[in-house]
């Protein structure tokens, strides 16, 4: 059952402290409550008879206490849940995450080769979990952003294949809580007969380019008239669809990309698009799970 809360996974690392950070924002402008989990499969429960059992525990519960500490001072307002839970963290975060609005963790790695994830786990999360997940890098602007500064806007990035209501309402919400202008974002690879000795034939060029607005505006119109107060800003751009989405990103405050729940039974939990975001956008990136 899902509750009225975002979840952040803790692991004691400045990633997930930064992520904690940011899940706090959020939390508060979309009026949510906060969760701090921490899984650590050797927590051992405490027993009355046994004052010094859970001693093995004191780290689990510092990385925890430490990071309501400060996040309390920064959000005195905001509901904060602490949760220890003895499981592996990739089961405790997909429980957390089916239970949750959203949730977020932490990544590592600022070059393009690095890696982005803290070992496999957020990985593995990304491509199973039924809830939006946020990637957040330390060091993000977002972290520390002064009071009264304007937020940067947000992209989300469209294939416009099939149904994507979910990615859809998650990047109007989230671009109206912050009072930012939404960018809607398509890339559309070129034809291989755009592509001539000279370079690439303009009236090609022209022709894909207006047919991928016009689908794109067709499926923004809905959106538009559902939430009238949000700016959007639409863009096609005529590259691949990995590339489209990563170039947007730049200097935006948060990139929202969605993901296939059902893929063909071959094929990777993860597109390329949401490789691509995932390992090279400087922002913030949400993977939304969509029909």
């Amino acid at each position: 059952m899902e509750e009225q809360v975002v979840t952040v996974g803790l692991d004691g690392s400045p990633e997930s402290l930064a992520a904690a950070r940011w899940a706090a924002g959020e939390a508060e402008r979309r009026e949510l409550a906060l969760r701090l989990l921490h899984a650590w499969i050797l927590l051992s429960p405490p027993t009355p008879d046994s004052p010094s059992a859970d001693d093995q525990n004191y780290w689990a519960k510092r990385i925890v206490h430490d990071a309501r500490m400060e996040l309390s001072r920064r959000h005195p307002d905001l509901p904060i849940e602490e949760e220890l839970v003895a499981q592996e963290a990739e089961t405790a975060l997909l429980e957390a995450a089916a239970r949750s609005r959203m949730l977020v963790l932490g990544s590592r790695g600022m070059e393009p080769l690095a890696s982005f994830f803290f070992g496999d786990i957020s990985l593995y999360v990304v491509g199973r979990a039924e809830r939006p997940v946020v990637l957040v890098r330390a060091g993000e602007p977002e972290e520390g952003r002064p009071p009264g500064v304007r937020e940067r806007d947000v992209v989300v990035g469209l294939s416009l294949h099939g149904p994507q209501d979910n990615l859809l309402e998650f990047a109007y919400v989230t671009a109206f809580t912050r009072g930012v202008p939404l960018r809607a974002v398509h890339g559309r690879s070129l034809p291989v007969q755009a592509h001539v000795p000279w370079g690439v034939d303009p009236g090609i060029a022209r022709d894909v380019a207006q047919e991928a607005q016009r689908e794109l505006d067709e499926v923004l119109r809905p959106w538009r008239k559902r939430f009238p107060r949000v700016e959007v800003v639409d863009e096609v751009r005529l590259e691949s669809p990995a590339q489209a989405v990563v170039r947007a990103a730049g200097g935006s405050g948060l990139l929202m990309i969605g993901r296939r729940r059902h893929r063909a039974a071959l094929a990777p939990r993860l597109g390329p698009v949401v490789q691509s975001a995932v390992h090279h956008a400087r922002c913030p990136v949400a993977v939304i799970p969509h029909e």
